[in-house]
């Protein structure tokens, strides 16, 4: 069953979001039931469908919001989600994942602190995505030992 009545459990919470041709009905989709749910959305792009654009264009600023801290977390869409999750960890202090089923989008926030979810706008539907989404945001990172050491040794690969 998925709950499409999730809210936003800290209403401060920014998210980004990016899209190439291939996620751009998605991210507007997305970008509407995030608002809906009480988050605030900035959108990275693009902004209009064109079927010429590149996703790196739009998911590397929404990288770079991230690191920054200027949003909370990330979602980025292209065709298969797998070109953004690529390009999103070239850059040191994302962690990005393509996502398809809820316990990765869980799992990976509560034992790897992931901050960006990859879709794909040509691979799932709408209410997978959203749910996804939903499951994402609300997973908060669990703050044990091994889990910020395993961080640790991200980071040092990073440098």
């Amino acid at each position: 069953m998925i709950n499409s009545d999730i809210k936003n459990q800290d209403s401060s919470m920014k998210i980004g979001i990016a899209a190439d041709h291939g996620g751009f009905e998605l991210k507007q989709f997305l970008s509407g039931k995030l608002r809906e749910s009480g988050y605030e959305v900035i959108d990275f792009g693009n902004k209009v469908l064109n079927p010429d654009d590149d996703f790196p264009d739009y998911v590397v600023p929404l990288a770079q919001a991230i690191i920054k801290k200027d949003v909370h977390r990330g979602i980025a869409v292209c065709g298969s989600g797998v070109g953004a999750c690529i390009i999103a960890n070239k850059l040191p202090g994302i962690r990005a994942c393509l996502i398809n089923e809820k316990f990765s989008a869980h799992q990976g926030v509560e034992d790897d602190d992931m901050n960006m979810i990859c879709l794909g706008g040509r691979v799932i539907d709408y209410s997978l995505a959203w749910e996804l989404a939903s499951v994402f945001l609300n997973a908060k990172f669990i703050d044990v030992e091994r889990h910020v050491r395993r961080l640790e040794k991200v980071r040092q690969l990073e440098k």
